[in-house]
């Protein structure tokens, strides 16, 4: 790997230690000549490929630019009217440019170091907030995936909670007006459970039988809004548990679910400002009545205090939960969709309650005139009351309308062939009402004729207020939202600032011609249910994706589906379920989960409908053999997979990765290979060549996607031919009718908006930068590993005493001896200026460090040098210098209140409290918060945004 220091290319910008001088220096450390030599010690030679991606050749940022130029231009841009969950709307320029396009929001990792993740839980809590307020339910999440998977884990919710005896195990009822794509989801969820579902017209009343829970919308899919008071009184007469999905911007309008005694509340946040995006990413929501608090799943933002008393914001109850609970989890989502969450909050900043409320009643008052004019001219409009969809009956003629419509450049809702649905928003003007009312052969009514028909029926119309907190009633002015936008950005560490050196979750560069298409409108204005005539650009671009990831991966097809990596283990093992069932070998349900592995991965397993059995770790941190093998023997005949992560948790090549994979063979299972290290292995190895059936991949890890604050993500699965058909299917049509298994995701694509990202890296590298890329990460994590190791030992290593491209820093040992621990560290890194290492994940005790292959030399070894400084403090408190107690470890981080106060009496000078190493004098970052009281802000729930005066006092 010989680097000119002239060379430009994109590669050469991906890759931090590009240097030649930078990389003798790192090899020379490790104790090798060449950084092949290295890699060939630590990759088994077993699983090394044999021949070189044959990708395209590595492009430039203008080639790859001037390519998604071309196919976005190959996409036709229309007048969104199908409606069905998505929405056109306008995304404020300030809220795009600043939060969505800036890299001080979007490079930012989940908040579980809530100190230097200020900013985006406030946003966050606005989030909460604006949620709880609409929906009339006193506890919110901080968002989930999408609207049909957020339902799904609502159904799921209701069967854990609903305590009562005779409904706890019976059916689940949807009504007929939910969304097609969510019935599709839940039914999929509930086959692998094995649970109940009917769908029935609930406006009829319910069904016989026991009933768990039942599921409204409101809106329905058709438009209609019905007063849901009786049908969700009876439900709670009969024992069921209550779910509405509901149109938060219709609810200013319309009483809201909790106010009628729903107990759940979930739906989508998308027309609030966030791109259509071909069908993702958009934030879901859940808001649930008290008590079912601790049975939500996802992200839950909460209010504590810091050391100094300061209020201060913490992800509360569910923090990284599957990590704890495992099979036990109350979800198996690990992500959400924070960035997306964070646009539509400050939506509803920007707007404030009486500007949401003035869009509402415009978007209502065209769907009332296009009725008007419709039923002017003789046509059956379905519904009376609604709030922007309509339903109109063409016999034998909504073919020929809808394809009418569409040379106008609108796009309608073809229900069947008899029925039209029509969608109105907030870029609905009357010249597109008029338009759309000429397709049907209808003039546009006039405004009293309009305003007169088709009003909301008084006994759903909403009397209670929302949004009444000052932060959706002060920032009017884009002067003032700016500040406000840059005051939260400015309290947050993020990639644009600092190596996050977080094992497991590879925070690479997010470089900015890769992010540049995805907000183009040829690409972001795009309806996931438009006819394919109009999205070629996007499904070249997909297809291309999914070939390329093949390629790399090893596999024969991949689908890009899920939106989340938990989405994509799930997807997975759907499909390995899907095998077994039609082979005929329905009892193989059990799943060998090694016990370092991924929370998730169990969660996962058991939503599949499989039984989780542990195989235990040995001493060296590889699965142990006899444990393993007597757990195949144990479980020959029901065995249905393995999921083993690749390299493994614990950072290293196991090199009985073959022998693993060939005895779950050869007992009649498949092979899992969880993808969340896949940074280690593209151009070296593919695990679909070395033993998998099946993996998921992390775009938001591998390949460049970033993490948004906790989201957006994409976790594709990648699969063997035999398990083809078992792979993601469309929500939009029957499962396996188009010979696919059940859907995973409402749209067909996912997270569609942010694969240009990933499509850009893969160009932008080639497969020799790819390839180079994997090398640059190994010499990274060595050199680290070895750097730090006479400091904070390395836990596990492989052969030669590599790593791969992380590695385990064990403290436990200086723990005992000094009572200093890995979050203490975690927390004093914070004064550097550093955001902390993945925290005692797989090893409680430890911290794992990846320093991915576009950290350049300087800031590795910056972080390096601030981990020797926090040692030397650390053997400070082992001479008695100060006590734990008073150390800077266990009072960090410092705020800059805490080292300016006249009140120091801490045992140790300010200076290094503040700058403990000399060039933080000039360029310094204070956290905005001391070190949070996590446990007082899970005895004390504050979920929504408190009063300003909490804050002056």
């Amino acid at each position: 790997m010989t680097v000119s220091s002239a060379s430009t290319t994109f590669v050469d910008r991906h890759i931090g230690a590009r240097r030649q001088a930078d990389i003798d220096t790192m090899l020379k450390s490790v104790g090798y000549d060449t950084v092949e030599s290295l890699v060939d010690t630590a990759v088994p030679k077993d699983i090394r490929q044999e021949v070189a991606l044959t990708l395209q050749d590595a492009l430039s940022e203008v080639e790859v630019l001037a390519e998604l130029r071309k196919l976005a231009a190959k996409n036709k841009t229309a007048v969104q009217m199908i409606g069905q969950g998505y929405y056109d709307t306008v995304t404020p320029a300030v809220i795009r440019r600043n939060i969505l396009e800036s890299p001080a929001w979007y490079t930012a990792y989940t908040p579980y170091q809530p100190e230097i993740s200020q900013g985006r839980l406030e946003a966050l809590l606005n989030f909460q907030t604006m949620v709880q307020d609409l929906v009339g339910l006193p506890i919110a999440n901080a968002s989930l995936l999408d609207e049909a998977t957020a339902v799904a884990e609502a159904v799921l919710m209701m069967r854990r909670a609903n305590k009562n005896k005779a409904a706890h195990d019976g059916k689940t009822v949807i009504d007929a007006d939910v969304l097609p794509q969510t019935i599709a989801i839940v039914k999929g969820r509930a086959e692998a459970l094995g649970f109940e579902v009917e769908v029935a017209d609930l406006s009829q009343g319910l069904p016989d039988g026991d009933i768990n829970g039942i599921v409204l919308q409101q809106p329905g899919v058709s438009g209609r809004v019905f007063d849901h008071a009786a049908i969700i009184a009876a439900a709670k007469e009969r024992g069921a548990l209550v779910t509405v999905a509901a149109d938060l911007l219709s609810l200013t309008l319309i009483t809201p679910p909790g106010e009628q005694g729903a107990d759940i509340a979930v739906g989508s946040t998308q027309r609030l400002g966030v791109p259509l995006f071909f069908g993702g990413p958009h934030a879901a929501y859940m808001a649930v009545q008290k008590g079912l608090e601790r049975s939500m799943p996802g992200r839950l933002v909460g209010v504590s205090k810091d050391n100094a008393g300061t209020p201060a914001y913490r992800l509360a109850l569910q923090t990284r939960e599957q990590h704890i609970r495992r099979e036990k989890a109350t979800s198996n989502i690990c992500t959400a969709q924070a960035l997306l969450a964070i646009v539509s909050s400050m939506y509803a900043v920007y707007h404030g309650p009486d500007g949401l409320k003035a869009i509402a009643e415009t978007v209502h008052s065209q769907a009332r005139t296009l009725a008007a004019s419709l039923q002017g001219a003789g046509l059956e409009v379905l519904h009376g009351s609604f709030f922007d969809t309509i339903t109109v009956r063409v016999p034998g003629k909504a073919v020929e309308i809808v394809a009418a419509a569409e040379t106008k450049g609108i796009n309608l809702r073809g229900i069947d062939a008899d029925t039209v649905g029509i969608s109105t928003d907030e870029t609905t003007t009357p010249e597109i009402v008029a338009a759309v009312a000429a397709v049907f052969g209808a003039e546009v009514a006039d405004a009293a004729e309009g305003d007169a028909g088709f009003a909301l029926e008084a006994a759903v119309g909403r009397s209670s207020d929302y949004l009444q907190h000052p932060v959706f009633n002060t920032h009017r002015s884009e002067t003032q939202l700016l500040r406000y936008i840059r005051k939260l950005s400015d309290r947050d560490l993020a990639l644009d600032r600092t190596m996050i050196p977080l094992g497991s979750c590879t925070m690479k560069l997010n470089a900015t011609a890769e992010m540049e298409a995805i907000s183009w409108p040829e690409f972001a204005s795009i309806h996931p249910f438009a006819p394919d005539s109009q999205t070629e650009g996007w499904r070249e671009l997909i297809d291309g994706l999914e070939a390329d990831l093949a390629e790399i991966t090893g596999y024969d097809q991949v689908s890009i589906q899920p939106n989340a990596g938990s989405q994509g283990e799930l997807a997975g093992l759907l499909a390995i379920r899907g095998y077994h069932l039609s082979r005929g070998d329905d009892q193989r349900n059990v799943c060998l989960i090694p016990a370092s592995a991924h929370g998730t991965n169990a969660a996962s397993a058991v939503l599949a409908g499989m039984k989780v059995v542990v195989v235990a770790t040995a001493a060296d941190g590889t699965i142990d053999h006899a444990d393993f093998q007597a757990k195949i023997e144990a479980n020959k005949d029901v065995l249905s997979a393995i999921m083993i992560t690749y390299p493994s948790t614990h950072g290293v090549y196991d090199a009985d990765v073959r022998e693993i994979c060939d005895s779950v063979h050869a007992a009649g299972g498949q092979v899992y290979v969880d993808g969340a290290n896949l940074n280690a292995l593209v151009g070296l190895a593919q695990p679909g060549k070395f033993g998998g059936d099946v993996s998921h991949l992390n775009l938001h890890k591998t390949f460049c996607i970033p993490h948004g604050g906790g989201g957006p993500g994409v976790g594709p699965v990648a699969a063997k031919a035999h398990l083809a058909p078992f792979m993601p299917g469309d929500a939009n049509k029957a499962a396996h009718e188009d010979g696919h298994g059940v859907a995973i995701s409402a749209s067909r694509f996912g997270s569609a908006g942010v694969l240009p990202i990933s499509w850009a890296y893969v160009k932008l590298m080639g497969g020799q930068g790819l390839t180079e890329a994997t090398k640059s990460a190994l010499l990274a994590a060595n050199y680290i590993a070895s750097r730090l190791n006479e400091f904070f030992p390395v836990l596990y290593t492989g052969e030669g005493g590599l790593v791969a491209h992380e590695c385990i820093l064990d403290l436990r040992a200086l723990t005992a001896k000094t009572g200093v621990t890995a979050e203490d560290v975690a927390k004093r890194l914070i004064d550097f200026g550093f955001h902390a290492p993945t925290l005692a994940f797989p090893v409680a005790g430890t911290l794992m460090v990846e320093p991915t292959e576009s950290e350049d030399l300087v800031e590795i070894d910056r972080f390096i040098d601030a981990m020797i400084t926090i040692r030397q403090e650390i053997d400070q408190v082992a001479s008695g210098d100060f006590t734990v107690e008073n150390s800077p470890l266990r009072n960090a981080p410092h705020t800059a209140a805490a080292v300016v106060s006249s009140d120091w009496k801490r045992e140790y000078p300010r200076e290094q409290a503040a700058f403990p190493v000399h060039h933080l004098k000039q360029d310094k970052y204070f956290p905005p918060v001391g070190r949070i009281d996590g446990a007082a802000g899970d005895r004390n729930l504050i979920c929504s945004c408190p009063p300003i005066e909490d804050f002056e006092n």
